[in-house]
């Protein structure tokens, strides 16, 4: 189900877009409530100047001054601009993550790490109602923060949405290294690893992941990468590195031109480049001897 064919509405997440110099684009979120008001750059818009429009009208400031696009957020967007503590794994990553897991709707899937709750997000969506999210993090604020973040999420969705966004993700406080007996009773069709040292946490999971399944690691810097491989082959546990990659986009510029070309193109002075190392570990059976 798509949207609700009407108005924002109190409790819904909006985005205001503030257009800036050399098409630059300031995005601002906010959860409408009649008595708040949006501050941007360009001046103050009240909430209750919001509520009750529909979604993709311009809007102008208090003070006459800017205009504000005002629409709905998209996931990508409301993780990068949720509160943050630890630093998040960004869309361009987490889309390149789902792929290396191949998850489908009733997948259960262990993330450890859930830092502010980006990944859960998406990985609740991937796996649907049927399906469940196993993530476990070992600092008790980080902890709160997902589960906040979350919460946000749903809520808001609901009142925009016409069906809700599942329940499906259980956020655990503890440390996944101690955790061996909690998995003993739970199959895995994936894993995601978003932590210092993910190669303490495979001696504990590997055993629930199902054979042919995907363990992937997101990794700040390749020695980490270099620490993880030598630890599979040192403690040799069952698992076969299939790739190692960067996921970097190129964003480019398409302006009107002021002379006689009609356009002007360039690449973007901003670009997304490096923010992880991204590891595609399968789980296989070894021969017997």
């Amino acid at each position: 189900a798509g949207p609700r064919s009407g108005p924002f509405r109190a409790g819904e997440l909006a985005l205001a877009e503030v257009r800036r110099k050399h098409n630059w684009t300031l995005k601002l979120l906010c959860r409408l409530a009649a008595e708040a008001v949006l501050s941007s750059p360009g001046g103050a818009l009240p909430h209750r100047d919001i509520i009750g429009r529909l979604p993709g009208q311009v809007l102008r400031t208090a003070d006459g001054k800017r205009t504000l696009l005002l629409r709905r957020p998209s996931l990508d967007e409301y993780v990068l601009l949720m509160p943050r503590g630890p630093t998040i794994a960004y869309p361009k990553d987490i889309s390149a993550l789902l792929t290396m897991m191949d998850i489908h709707p009733g997948d259960t899937v262990l993330e450890t790490g859930s830092g502010s709750g980006a990944m859960s997000l998406f990985l609740s969506r991937a796996v649907g109602p049927k399906g469940r999210v196993l993530s476990y993090e070992i600092r008790e604020d980080h902890h709160n923060l997902a589960k906040k973040n979350y919460r946000h999420w749903r809520s808001a969705w609901e009142i925009g949405h016409e069906d809700e966004w599942p329940d499906n993700v259980e956020f655990i406080l503890k440390d996944i290294s101690t955790a061996a007996a909690d998995m003993k009773s739970v199959t895995l069709d994936a894993v995601v690893l978003d932590m210092l040292n993910p190669q303490c946490a495979l001696p504990v999971v590997h055993p629930s992941l199902k054979e042919g399944g995907v363990c992937a690691v997101y990794l700040a810097n390749i020695t980490q990468v270099i620490d993880l491989l030598d630890s599979i082959r040192s403690w040799k546990l069952p698992f076969l590195c299939e790739r190692i990659i960067e996921v970097t986009h190129r964003s480019w510029s398409v302006l009107p031109a002021k002379l006689k070309l009609p356009y002007i193109a360039r690449p973007s002075h901003w670009q997304e480049a490096h923010s992880a190392f991204l590891t595609k570990l399968r789980k296989f059976r070894p021969l017997l001897s």
